[in-house]
């Protein structure tokens, strides 16, 4: 990318998820949107056996998780961001000892963590979607946020937020709930309880699917990416060319598909990545269920989640210093 394209100096934004960590360096371009400069990902899964009795980061897990993160932040150097910010969500936030693993990543790298609450998860990723240029002029939607150790669900109206959740419903705390073995396929009876929890959860939650209509949907996070790259593993094509538009029914179908065989038929699967395979039929049940609650039908992918919300809200700090 030129550097006559940005208007303002990069950012740097790492986001400590339950199943994985990801990286986003982002400046502004000269018309004012985010200007993607670089994006990574590592498959760490900081959250295995959060949903113990009290939640918490197991040391494996949090060296693993500090080793990832010094490998994006070399990776963000090359950038020279004006700033750097690493911000964690559910897993860290619910484990006991989730100020332990920030003093160990401070130790480690001198970055402060940043440890979000639900709701500024919640507001963060409405500010991202905000950000995507397919959502512009778009007031009325549903938006549904899948990671691995929740789930976020917000309402627009007018294309601000109306209500918001944030459920611990990620795909990892889903299947650590649910399955007991999630090498082997999913019985009949562990389908019906992911259901059964998924739409119990979002019941007592209070969220209303009351957006007036015609309401559309939007997905973002790991599961709606995931569908994309078996679809286009599939037709032979990249991510970028694969249609944003993700029926439920599809969904449906892929999720009886994964949850029929063992993880290792699942690891074959081109276009799943091997390390989400034993979530993944949680993943894509728990968002099917949402959508049956919400009354939908199809979902549009965006990749323009916490990450960008975050990055917009930098680079404004920047840009205004």
């Amino acid at each position: 990318m030129e550097v006559s394209d940005r208007s303002s100096p990069p950012v740097a934004v790492i986001d400590i998820g339950s199943n994985s960590i990801k990286l986003l360096v982002a400046s502004r371009s000269q018309d004012g949107s985010i200007l993607e400069l670089t994006r990574e990902v590592e498959e760490t899964r900081i959250g295995t056996g959060i949903t113990g009795n009290p939640p918490r980061l197991r040391e494996d897990s949090m060296q693993r998780a500090i080793v990832s993160i010094k490998t994006l932040l070399c990776q963000a150097a090359a950038f020279e961001p004006a700033q750097v910010v690493a911000v964690a969500t559910s897993a860290v936030r619910d484990a006991v000892n989730g100020s332990v693993f920030a003093g160990k990543l401070f130790d480690a790298t001198t970055l402060e963590l940043g440890i979000l609450s639900g709701r500024e998860e919640a507001r963060l990723i409405g500010r991202g979607i905000a950000c995507d240029p397919a959502m512009r002029g778009v007031g009325a939607f549903y938006l549904f946020d899948l990671g691995g150790g929740s789930l976020e669900i917000l309402g627009f109206e007018n294309g601000q937020v109306s209500q918001l959740a944030s459920l611990q419903l990620g795909c990892v705390r889903v299947t650590e709930h649910c399955v007991s073995d999630p090498t082997q396929p999913l019985s009949a009876d562990v389908i019906a309880a992911i259901r059964t929890h998924v739409r119990t959860l979002i019941d007592v939650s209070g969220f209303r699917f009351d957006v007036p209509p015609p309401a559309s949907a939007v997905a973002t996070g790991g599961t709606a990416t995931t569908f994309r790259l078996i679809k286009g593993a599939v037709e032979g094509r990249p991510l970028d060319q694969i249609s944003a538009t993700i029926g439920v029914a599809e969904l449906r179908s892929l999720a009886e598909r994964v949850a029929s065989v063992p993880i290792e038929a699942r690891r074959a699967i081109p276009g799943l990545p091997a390390a989400r395979a034993d979530v993944f039929p949680a993943a894509l049940l728990t968002l099917v269920e949402a959508a049956q609650l919400a009354g939908i039908e199809q979902f549009r992918h965006s990749v323009f989640n916490l990450r960008y919300g975050l990055a917009s809200e930098l680079l404004e700090r920047v840009q205004t210093a």
